[in-house]
């Protein structure tokens, strides 16, 4: 500007030529006459504005009400989940960053979030019910009372299917949650969880089983435990946390029990059917999780053992004998029978199983 100013002040002096200025100036005989011209209509001689003066592909201020009045009622969605919103329930296309734009414009957008340093790696099960997902958010605390949400989520399709308000991580709580959610969508293939109580201990000693454990192989259901030390086994449902503490927990108190379960029911249906996944194709979990096809029995079904293996009654303190020889397997096994089955590769070798889960592998050539 200063230069700007100082070029008017000495191409109005008769002395000086437009020619000689410009090129002590550096600047074009156009662009001369142009801050001349402006000069003389008592313009400012800054830059003007590049901006249309028409622009028909503005968004209009009834759709950037829509798209502010979206963002309060979902304060914590972003641009690509609003977009989603908007194409799938009010048939409008709008793009992202139009959205991401428009927010910002309004004052509804913090820092940018800092891009992760590595891309992310997901992988997922090819079908729903293929594998369930099983743990416990950390204490949430209403007035004096503690609650541990139970929370199960599936695999492929991140639906969640358990929420639960329990304020005590016993095995029998776990239970009775579970027993709803499996007369509801029937049973899973699988189930997930980590090393802590009520699930036992995953570390291949069978001594460390519970009993509701137990009561899941006895219903057919496959468990598996994640290795100590190592979240991202359930990081699925982990991140199912990560949502639940930033969209529900962190902007409210909560008094007594029921106001939570309401605002946990409240927000279960929105993350299932509402709210947008970015790692399912901006889907929601519930277009892509269907029920399993196989019902909960209401009474645990007899295990079947093959001919071949031999079967042992477990006793007190979780003692058997194999072949004459005293061994230990989980004290929870108190009163079932167990099978002993030999490997036909390894002579001396049994696989000890309690129905379809293998508790163990002895060599009876080391066994004093």
């Amino acid at each position: 500007m200063t230069l700007r100013t100082e070029f008017v002040a000495l191409a109005h002096r008769p002395e000086n030529t437009i020619a000689e200025l410009c090129r002590r100036f550096g600047i074009s005989r156009t662009t001369a006459y142009k801050w001349l011209a402006r000069a003389q209509a008592n313009e400012p001689l800054s830059n003007r504005s590049k901006r249309p003066h028409v622009s028909p592909q503005k968004t209009s201020p009834a759709m950037e009400e829509r798209v502010v009045c979206l963002r309060d009622t979902f304060p914590d969605w972003g641009g690509r989940k609003l977009s989603k919103v908007l194409r799938r329930d009010d048939h409008v296309d709008v793009a992202p960053s139009t959205v991401t734009h428009i927010l910002r414009r309004h004052g509804r957008l913090g820092s940018p979030m800092r891009a992760p340093s590595k891309p992310y790696m997901r992988f997922e099960h090819d079908a729903p019910n293929e594998l369930w997902q099983m743990d416990f958010k950390g204490p949430v605390h209403v007035g004096r009372v503690r609650c541990d949400p139970l929370t199960v989520l599936d695999d492929h399709s991140r639906f969640n299917l358990v929420l639960g308000t329990n304020t005590d991580m016993c095995g029998n709580t776990v239970r009775q949650w579970l027993t709803e959610a499996f007369r509801r969508y029937g049973l899973p293939r699988r189930m997930n969880m980590d090393n802590g109580s009520p699930w036992g201990v995953g570390n291949g000693d069978s001594r460390h089983l519970s009993s509701f454990t137990i009561w899941l192989v006895q219903l057919g259901i496959h468990v598996s435990f994640s290795r100590p030390f190592h979240p991202q086994t359930n990081g699925k449902d982990e991140r199912f946390h990560r949502t639940l503490d930033v969209e529900v927990l962190r902007r409210r108190t909560f008094y007594s029990m029921e106001q939570l379960r309401q605002a946990f029911d409240h927000w279960r249906e929105i993350y299932n059917h509402v709210r947008p996944h970015e790692a399912l194709g901006m889907e929601t979990p519930a277009d892509r999780y269907t029920v399993s096809p196989r019902p909960f029995p209401e009474q645990l079904p007899t295990i079947q053992y093959s001919p071949d293996d031999l079967l042992i009654r477990v006793h007190q303190r979780g003692r058997i004998r194999l072949l004459g020889h005293p061994l230990t397997v989980s004290v929870a096994l108190y009163g079932h029978t167990i099978a002993a089955r030999p490997r036909p590769t390894e002579d001396g070798v049994y696989d000890l199983f309690f129905n379809h889960h293998r508790l163990q592998t002895i060599d009876m050539r080391s066994v004093r």
